[in-house]
């Protein structure tokens, strides 16, 4: 199969042109259904009522473009049947807020009818002999392993919306790596997927980065995560000594990290899992002094990084991978061991913080 660049840029386009017409309209609807994100502790980075509605503009958008380009792939059926029910899951919580356990088994049967339908993983390349041949799963196995990494990523997406434009920027940023990735091994039809995807987190984009006039609230993020999950899997690169999830897993590193250790914090501390609160990796960014644009755009930074190596893996060039992933861990060393000392001057003497527009 091949394919020419309408047939890959076409898909994005549609979803983005959907999504940027859809948003505004949106939030025009959010207030009357009672869709409004009110802040009411100090877990909130703004102060003001803002609709959170824009995952209806994100699923409209993607449901358009998938309707028109890959409504003849089984898979992309399959996975889009998920997408459906994670986003009126979503939407539901916006609207009368779920309780984590409600949410978490919505989470489960949206992955289980995916799997039902036989979207699933059912290898790992052994990754121990570095030769061609894969580790079968058994049912059990499949299911498990398939349903666990559809509900990781959809809840790692859905924790890192925490800042204006971060969670659309960040899958903006993943699918379309994890997509190039799929392109250049002869995957197309995850290609599509994941430009539909990319289209229609950018066309949300504009009015959701700082200061936000909209978010995407549950419907959208957990949609976001959930689509990236289980049509990744469609394009799992079965090169050599690549495990089926791996390249997903590199391109979303930063949202699965932070989700690895909010997890573990949490424990720590004797809270509940499903407890929010302010040591996310964005916020302890912000917290150094960089303001909500430029902590969003430095986590884009990462993001970006974490894409190249995932490419990079993909093609095994593995000393080129490590080398840039120790380049983002010192980045992120750089900007979480900051507490606030560039306001200082060189000679040592505090100088006057200024209000940022950004803050």
């Amino acid at each position: 199969m091949t394919a020419t660049s309408f047939d890959l840029w076409a898909p994005l386009f549609v979803a983005f042109a959907v999504a940027l017409v859809a948003t505004p309209i949106s939030i025009k609807v959010a207030p009357r259904i009672g869709a409004m994100d009110i802040p009411k502790d100090d877990r909130r980075m703004h102060s003001n009522v803002i609709p959170r509605f824009g995952g209806a503009a994100i699923f409209l958008g993607m449901m358009v473009s998938m309707l028109i380009f890959a409504r003849d792939h089984e898979d992309s059926m399959s996975a889009f049947l998920g997408c459906c029910i994670i986003f009126g899951m979503g939407l539901i919580d916006d609207i009368k807020t779920l309780s984590p356990l409600f949410k978490l088994l919505g989470q489960i049967g949206a992955a289980a009818a995916v799997y039902a339908t036989g979207l699933k993983i059912e290898f790992i390349t052994n990754f121990f002999t570095g030769d061609d041949t894969n580790i079968m799963l058994g049912d059990i196995a499949c299911c498990i392993c398939t349903i666990i990494w559809i509900v990781a990523i959809t809840n790692a997406v859905n924790l890192i919306d925490g800042l204006d434009g971060l969670a659309a920027g960040i899958c903006i940023i993943s699918t379309l790596c994890i997509g190039y990735v799929s392109y250049i091994h002869g995957q197309y039809v995850p290609t599509v997927a994941m430009m539909i995807i990319a289209g229609s987190a950018l066309g949300f984009l504009p009015f959701n980065f700082h200061p936000a006039r909209t978010f995407m609230g549950d419907c959208g993020s957990q949609l976001l995560g959930f689509a990236i999950a289980a049509f990744s899997i469609m394009g799992s690169v079965k090169g050599p000594t690549v495990v089926v999830v791996v390249i997903p897993a590199l391109v979303l590193g930063l949202p699965i990290v932070d989700t690895v250790f909010a997890i573990i914090r949490r424990l720590m501390n004797h809270q509940p899992i499903s407890m929010g609160d302010k040591q996310h990796l964005h916020h302890r960014i912000m917290r150094a002094g960089y303001g909500q644009r430029r902590s969003v755009m430095l986590m884009y930074c990462l993001s970006g990084i974490l894409g190249v190596v995932a490419v990079l893996y993909s093609r095994q060039l593995f000393v080129e991978s490590v080398g840039l992933v120790a380049v983002a861990i010192m980045l992120l060393y750089v900007l979480l061991s900051d507490t606030g000392n560039r306001n200082t001057n060189v000679r040592g003497v505090k100088i006057k913080k200024k209000d940022e527009r950004d803050q």
